[in-house]
């Protein structure tokens, strides 16, 4: 083990953080963010808090990752931003507030617009022409 591993207790912290992204609990992660958890923790996957709230559809939590100042465009290991699996789950309302949050609308190993036509997603292929 380095100086740098991480002990099998702080893993299990950090999957339960995780953990209450996937299964919104807003309230649990905005109450670790005011103890000094990082809001642009990511995981094994590279995946963010907020690319898990909303690949999830939660739309409270994805709110609260905003104010709390989630950086909106960034990849996980596949290249993918929040706004990309917002449009792959086909959720209009949370593609609409992260581009109102600022989002890039041209990150991606696919662009959102390339998603949206990939998977003929016509309220999605509007947003993005």
């Amino acid at each position: 083990m380095t100086d740098n591993a991480l002990t099998e207790t702080e893993h299990e912290f950090l999957n339960s953080v995780f953990d209450l992204a996937r299964d919104n609990k807003p309230v649990a992660l905005k109450s670790l963010f005011d103890q000094g958890v990082p809001v642009d923790l990511t995981n094994a996957k590279g995946d963010t808090l907020l690319i898990l709230a909303a690949y999830h559809q939660h739309t409270d939590l994805l709110q609260i990752l905003i104010n709390e100042g989630a950086d909106l465009d960034r990849m996980n290991d596949r290249g993918q931003t929040a706004l990309v699996c917002a449009v792959f789950r086909n959720n209009l309302p949370i593609a609409r507030m992260l581009l109102d949050a600022g989002a890039d609308e041209t990150l991606g190993t696919q662009t959102p617009a390339q998603v949206a036509q990939f998977f003929e997603l016509e309220d999605m292929q509007k947003l993005f022409s």
